[in-house]
């Protein structure tokens, strides 16, 4: 009889329960209040009920956890001492898109040699995750993969749809079961339908196939997530993070019956891919905040140890410590004048 089925799959390898694995590194009771109460914070931020600022900023993906935990560092004195003018929340990126192959993470690959050691990725995620929300900062990730939230969701205060996934039915299904607030990006043409029609999929209930903490494909039925806001990245045409563009954007969530809160990436297409212009695009976002523009609810900035990046793959004991193998990222230095600068404006 002639095989139909896997015929061009060549091993499966089973994934602990997200039960198991949840509570083998369960939150402390100090961690759970954290997140909730980071959840709220980033909600009430998000639609207007608290003045500050809202800023999602760190490294582009978390490759080294130990140059990343460094960083954590750094960036937990310094949200300590802005609290009051701005809430800052760290990027802990473990998934990464591909436009057609490369490193996809720490979760997919987490030892950087393509042995793709899942299992292993995903402790590693929650590993980092604690250690992240320990030091007193929220946490902010991508959720690419529709099965990973199962196993970190818990420990994450602020999540993002991508822009090359805002308009999947499938993220839109999974997004409206997630229980922190949540950015849809504008697709990357820069169109702003596919990101506004996916935040009222998200806020609805739905149904889909999805897998259960015990592991098990299921139907999972949602109630809807109604802490969906739109997050402006730019697109093939350019930056959108100008006046006009928030304008228009404002125009368009209120035709959709939406809140106008919007969050801007000053990175991305809004710097050009170019970690020297982000400096510049930030502080036009703010500039227009300060004008009293109350739509501009927070940004997102790439930031590392170091400036820019480092081409990958090469040898692991070659890497420059502190640099992105992923987008290019400002340095300490600069994220530290960067937010000081706006909070004292603030």
């Amino acid at each position: 009889m002639p095989q139909l089925t896997d015929l061009n799959v060549a091993k499966t390898l089973p994934l602990p329960a997200p039960a198991f694995l949840l509570s083998e590194l369960a939150p402390t009771p100090e961690q759970e209040e954290f997140v909730n109460r980071s959840r709220k914070e980033i909600r009430d931020i998000i639609f207007g009920e608290d003045e500050r600022f809202l800023l999602i900023v760190g490294p582009c993906s978390i490759h080294d956890t130990k140059a990343c935990r460094e960083y954590a560092e750094k960036l937990a004195k310094l949200s300590r001492e802005v609290s009051d003018k701005i809430l800052i929340v760290m990027r802990v990126y473990f998934e990464k898109p591909r436009t057609t192959v490369g490193w996809k993470g720490l979760i997919m690959d987490p030892d950087l040699d393509g042995s793709d050691n899942i299992p292993k990725g995903l402790t590693k995620a929650r590993e980092f995750l604690r250690e992240i929300l320990s030091l007193g900062l929220p946490t902010a990730t991508e959720l690419l993969d529709p099965i990973t939230p199962q196993y970190i969701a818990d420990l994450v205060c602020w999540s993002a749809i991508g822009a090359r996934t805002s308009e999947s039915q499938t993220h839109r299904q999974m997004a409206s079961g997630l229980s922190m607030p949540l950015g849809f990006k504008n697709a990357t043409s820069g169109s702003l339908t596919a990101a506004t029609n996916a935040i009222k999929a998200a806020m609805r209930p739905q149904t889909f196939l999805g897998v259960s903490d015990q592991g098990l494909a299921s139907a999972v039925t949602t109630k809807g997530n109604p802490d969906c806001h739109l997050i402006l990245r730019g697109g093939d045409n350019g930056p959108n993070h100008d006046q006009a563009s928030i304008k228009q954007s404002c125009e368009l969530l209120e035709a959709a019956k939406l809140h106008p809160t919007l969050m801007v990436d000053a990175s991305h297409a809004n710097c050009g891919k170019d970690h020297t212009r982000m400096p510049g695009v930030f502080e036009e976002i703010l500039a227009q905040r300060l004008a009293g523009d109350k739509s501009i609810t927070g940004a997102m900035l790439e930031s590392h140890l170091g400036a820019g990046n480092q081409s990958f793959p090469q040898p692991l004991d070659e890497l420059a410590y502190g640099v992105s193998i992923t987008d290019e990222c400002i340095d300490w230095e600069t994220t530290e004048r960067l937010i000081k600068d706006a909070a004292a404006k603030l």
